[in-house]
């Protein structure tokens, strides 16, 4: 069983579409955004738990489409200019999350999802959950997410966890020793991010230390980070 950490992840996390790792347990989901711009009615919802990649692929899809990019869980967020984005790619940040006074009311994602399919128009959402438990209290918005088509990330398997790892090592021109792996996967959260996290913070250590890059130093490291289990 994985172990909670508290690791402190980048600051400048990376997006590329070249370090996303595909694995059964989502590669239908990144088959499905990548039939993009052939969405039904041009409208996409990519959910799935914290730390799963949604960030990272509908970040990598809106860099690759050069799509407009809204936090909805933001209350600073400056209201939606709705005709701006006409004909648009639109992503849509943790729509489930939408701040109170945000940018993304619930008549503004209405109209959004509407405009999906014109012109061009398309939009990707993010959450934790599927639409269909998605809070509004405008009947019509509540017919459009019924009515999404989902993509669903489940969270990173192994395969996926040792994928990453190694990409972030090779990254660094880090050759670690290969018990290192096996260890680092059956201790990390299932979390993309943590995963990097950790291989941030092992490349440091072993700099600083002078150390081998072995699963010595990562058990040595690691038990400063653990924390509690947490739900969620």
């Amino acid at each position: 069983m994985s172990t909670q950490f508290r690791l402190p992840l980048s600051l400048t996390p990376s997006y590329g579409r070249e370090d996303f790792a595909v694995s059964p347990v989502n590669a239908e989901a990144v088959a499905r955004v990548d039939a993009w711009p052939a969405w039904p009615e041009g409208r996409l919802a990519l959910v799935g738990p914290a730390g799963s990649g949604k960030t990272h692929l509908a970040r990598a899809w809106a860099q690759e489409v050069g799509a407009v990019v809204v936090d909805a869980a933001d209350p600073a967020a400056a209201p939606l200019d709705l005709a701006a984005l006409r004909g648009r790619p639109v992503l849509v940040e943790d729509a489930d999350r939408r701040a109170q006074g945000g940018a993304l009311s619930d008549e503004a994602l209405f109209h959004l999802l509407n405009m999906a399919g014109v012109d061009g128009g398309t939009v990707l959402l993010t959450g934790r959950v599927a639409p269909l438990a998605w809070e509004t209290a405008v009947p019509d918005l509540r017919s459009r997410l019924n009515a999404l088509s989902v993509a669903v990330l489940d969270e990173p398997d192994d395969g996926v966890l040792e994928a990453v790892l190694r990409r972030a090592f090779a990254q660094r021109l880090l050759k670690p020793e290969p018990d290192l792996y096996p260890y680092l996967v059956a201790r990390l959260p299932r979390s993309a991010a943590e995963a990097i996290a950790a291989a941030d913070l092992l490349d440091e250590e072993a700099a600083s230390r002078r150390r081998e890059l072995n699963k010595a130093l990562a058990r040595e490291v690691l038990e400063g980070f653990e924390g509690e289990d947490e739900a969620g």
